[in-house]
């Protein structure tokens, strides 16, 4: 049943892709995949292949290949993406050696994909199961891993019915999972020798990436006038229309505080839209001058790649999408031990959800939650170093999966 159905979804998906630009990318870059193994795989060496879906699961194999490309550089490395929002961003990432698309999970490209590649070792990243490219890798009795998974109670390999779910596991020669209950439901499985409590591998990227923050001068600036005036500041991440409905509103209303917004997205509409929200004085990042930051009472971050580094300039922050979509990355955040803010949608989030149990983050349920909260940090900065120390305890705590990972895979 499954191959016939990856077989109709292949084809609607062509179908689609004359119609939908996101499909015809895939499309496109599926058809590149075979001209780039070609081209690219080195057959005199071997190559560990790293598979993840988009980005945040790319954030997770990063450490993990980076490791093993500082310290085994006799493996060649092999970065997969299912999504274009993950290829086309990390296209030309120079910590693997070539980057492509995952051909769909249909025999005859799975056999072709791995008789091109012949991987020592496979790894997929967080919840990545693809039935074909699993069985095969078994057949062929390659070592395969599970790198930051995470499984729920609800999930089909833990049903009564879910016995040919329970086969994709098979092939797996190690999980390395992130919490206890995952060691737990994968236990009522059989699973017991070949599991590891690893952890998320991010937290070791975030404290990287904090240790290389990029010195902003724009922004600095805004900071010194936010001190001199002894306004606390709050940097609000990957926003979305339904955070900032409540958002923009209670910052026009306390004139006790500053704000730096990154929005999720920075077209020019959602960047006038913001705009126009705001009864405050503001000025966009790119058009700003360090004098003209240093008057602003918001500064709208107006392109990307800068937000874990401006997350060290603020006193809390607040991460976007959980009035929505679902929350954005909370570790950026948290690294620097400010205490973290989000919307409901966290539910999926293991780590925002250690971070509301250990006291490092707030849960807000509505506009009234958002407000109350704001008001006392804004206002008792005891509290507010409080939280932020237990934000950036538990990301030092949950740090060194990776070299617990390594430790397995090479010693």
């Amino acid at each position: 049943m499954y191959h016939i159905g990856i077989a109709v979804y292949s084809w609607l998906f062509r179908l689609v892709a004359y119609f939908h630009p996101k499909a015809g990318k895939m499309v496109v870059g599926h058809k590149n995949t075979w001209k780039q193994l070609k081209a690219g795989l080195n057959p005199d060496k071997p190559w560990l292949w790293f598979h993840a879906a988009s980005l945040g699961e790319f954030e997770q194999g990063r450490p993990i290949m980076e490791r093993i490309r500082a310290e085994h550089p006799e493996y060649g490395l092999l970065l997969t993406f299912y999504s274009p929002s993950g290829y086309d961003v990390r296209k030309d990432y120079k910590g693997a050696d070539l980057v492509c698309y995952l051909p769909f999970d249909r025999k005859k490209n799975v056999v072709r994909f791995l008789n091109l590649v012949n991987p020592s070792k496979a790894f997929f990243i967080k919840y990545e199961f693809w039935p074909n490219y699993l069985f095969e890798l078994g057949k062929r009795s390659i070592p395969t891993y599970l790198v930051s998974g995470i499984f729920r109670p609800d999930q089909a390999f833990f049903k009564p019915i879910g016995l040919a779910y329970r086969r994709v596991l098979e092939p797996f020669t190690h999980f390395f999972v992130q919490d206890e209950i995952s060691v737990s439901l994968l236990e009522t499985l059989g699973y017991t020798t070949n599991v590891t409590l690893s952890g998320d591998t991010r937290f070791d990227r975030v404290l990287e990436i904090a240790q290389k923050a990029k010195q902003l001068d724009v922004v600095e600036a805004f900071v010194n006038g936010a001190k001199a005036a002894n306004q606390p500041i709050l940097v609000v991440g990957s926003s979305w229309p339904q955070d900032e409905q409540f958002l923009l509103p209670y910052f026009n209303e306390h004139p006790g505080m500053r704000l730096i917004i990154a929005p999720h997205e920075i077209h020019e509409g959602h960047l006038k839209a913001i705009e126009s929200d705001l009864t405050r004085p503001s000025r966009r990042y790119t058009q700003a001058s360090s004098e003209d930051a240093q008057n602003a009472d918001c500064l709208i971050i107006d392109c990307f790649g800068l937000l874990s580094s401006i997350y060290r300039y603020g006193d809390m922050a607040y991460i976007g999408g959980g009035f929505g979509v679902g929350i954005h990355n909370t570790l950026e955040a948290a690294v620097y031990g400010i205490p973290v803010l989000f919307g409901p949608k966290h539910e999926k989030f293991a780590e925002a959800k250690a971070l509301v149990s250990t006291g490092g983050a707030v849960c807000l349920q509505d506009g009234a939650a958002l407000s109350a909260t704001l008001d006392e940090l804004v206002q008792q900065k005891e509290q507010r170093l409080e939280i932020g120390k237990k934000a950036g305890e538990m990301v030092k705590n949950g740090s060194g999966g990776t070299e617990i990972l390594l430790k397995v895979l090479f010693n």
